[in-house]
């Protein structure tokens, strides 16, 4: 069986829609069937001038660009195993994944040329191929010299059980954990994304999320093979998103919401600059209610999409789909209900299914769950003890099939014998107009055990202060979760390179010195 392998999406896209401009890349510019000769001539270099075959693992460190897309596909087409780096890792976090990987040949492009030189001899990296401008950068040959040696010649066809994607997590403890995953599984998932939100042959899609990431594998892998237009932002930058979606008219991407919410405040944001947009598509955490209706409200005909899933997943256990969107009330609360082919169960500690509406951990059983953790047995039968897959998310499903997520289990805070999820009490202060960003943690409390803190950067402007926001929060929420103490910050609260709020570095310098911290 080889009914789930990319050759037989994107090659039959190629002959139906080969002379069709599918790439836009800043001066860059090419057709799908000029994709494909360059992703085939990458894949044949890669075995004869770089001695990377199937099973072998390569690492990407870059921003989006075409050449990241065709490295994908390489690996898709069964060149090798492809291996994302974060662009956020520190040396350390970079080398141990080098090495854990086994990994030889490095891409990178001139920004992060350097990370890799400082941890190559360490790491074991025999050759690094540079993607794009030289700006002094290190390196052995470049992308363009290396696909000039290369032959336009298809691989043979992988098998389904095939692996393809090794996507290192960031991880809130401890050293990242690879997670290995296989054709099946992302095709899968593929299908999974395509039969919740659609994909138009006729679509112009923005590449914005960070290409390293989970959540940006149905926009590499679907678009092309729908024979779509794929237009890439490098780096996220709010002003230039809404450049490149008025240039191009894009008409479909997918953000988290940090990054929404930065393009609806920024200084040159105006609702028609964004008039193209037909479809959104949102993850990776939470949406705000008060951002969430603001889209809603400004553009009424725009299909909002949000998934719910993990790298573990290939990206996608859940979709609250438009239909969902457009009923509003308690289901835009939701992440929505299991794609088909995904069966989800509450379990509590020891494993056993909880009722309807009680709250406990999210665990899962699909087709498109990773293989394992990479040389982690022990951890791989942990997350999967029982059968299910364990993804460490507390919530509930409601009578409607809804799956309603309250915190990452490990954010949970337990204040006074109470439990208190974070993302309960973000919603409430950050309902809070004078709100510019929240992050709630739990910090040392001789009384409570544990406090509920809130952190804020407030609007431009606001002078809204810490007894107005916990006064705010006590409407919304019950008076154990309503946050002891409030600090505010001038500069934004830290991200990691997937824009998610940094937690562990927030709580750092409250937990430090004491007998036990917070992960």
């Amino acid at each position: 069986m080889k009914e789930l392998v990319y050759h037989r999406l994107l090659l039959p896209a190629v002959e139906r829609y080969g002379d069709r401009e599918a790439i836009l890349d800043g001066d860059h510019r090419g057709t799908l069937a000029e994709h494909l000769d360059r992703t085939t001539k990458l894949a044949s270099a890669l075995r004869t001038e770089l001695g990377v075959g199937p099973g072998d693992r390569f690492a990407i460190m870059a921003t989006n660009s075409h050449q990241y897309l065709e490295l994908y596909h390489a690996a898709f087409l069964g060149a090798g195993i492809v291996n994302p780096l974060n662009l956020r890792l520190a040396p350390t976090e970079l080398e141990f994944i080098l090495k854990d990987s086994g990994t030889k040949v490095v891409f990178v492009d001139f920004l992060f040329a350097n990370n890799i030189d400082m941890i190559r001899e360490a790491a074991g990296i025999e050759k690094v191929v540079l993607i794009g401008p030289d700006v002094d950068s290190p390196h052995d040959l470049k992308y363009e010299d290396l696909l000039a040696a290369g032959e336009p010649v298809i691989p043979e066809e992988p098998e389904e059980d095939d692996p393809v994607v090794l996507m290192y997590t960031g991880g809130t403890t401890g050293l990242p954990k690879g997670v290995l995953l296989d054709q099946r599984a992302e095709m899968l998932n593929l299908y999974h994304v395509i039969m919740a939100v659609g994909i138009d042959e006729r679509s112009t899609y923005l590449h914005q999320t960070p290409m390293f990431h989970a959540a940006s594998m149905g926009g590499l892998l679907g678009i092309p093979a729908s024979g779509a237009r794929s237009v890439f932002l490098p780096l996220f930058d709010p002003e230039k998103v809404m450049d490149i979606i008025e240039e191009h008219a894009v008409d479909w991407t997918v953000m988290v919401p940090t990054m929404v919410g930065m393009v609806l405040r920024h200084p040159e944001f105006r609702p028609e600059r964004l008039a193209s947009l037909r479809k959104l598509t949102y993850g990776a955490s939470p949406m705000p209610e008060a951002i969430l209706e603001r889209l809603l409200e400004l553009y009424p005909h725009l299909e909002l999409s949000q998934g719910y899933g993990m790298t573990e997943a290939s990206a996608v256990l859940t979709f609250l789909t438009a239909d969902d969107h457009r009923k509003g009330g308690d289901v835009l609360r939701s992440a929505g209900r299991p794609v088909p082919g995904v069966v989800l169960s509450i379990q509590d500690e020891d494993g056993n299914p909880l009722p309807q509406g009680e709250t406990g951990e999210v665990c899962a059983r699909a087709g498109n769950l990773m293989r394992e953790y990479w040389n982690r047995p022990e951890e791989t039968t942990e997350a999967f003890r029982g059968g299910w897959y364990h993804t460490g998310d507390a919530g509930y499903i409601d009578g409607e099939g809804y799956v309603h997520l309250v915190d990452r289990v490990k954010d949970m805070i337990v204040t006074g014998g109470e439990n208190v999820y974070s993302s309960e009490v973000e919603d409430a202060i950050g309902s809070h107009p004078g709100v510019d960003q929240v992050a709630v943690i739990g910090i040392p409390s001789e009384k409570w055990g544990e406090a509920v803190h809130a952190i804020v950067v407030r609007v431009e402007g606001s002078t809204v202060d810490a007894d107005e926001l916990i006064a705010h929060a006590r409407e919304h929420i019950a008076g154990y979760k309503v946050p002891k103490s409030v600090d505010f910050r001038d500069e934004p609260l830290p991200l990691s390179g997937a824009m998610k709020v940094l937690k562990r570095e927030l709580r750092a310098p409250y937990w430090e010195g004491q007998g036990r911290g917070v992960g």
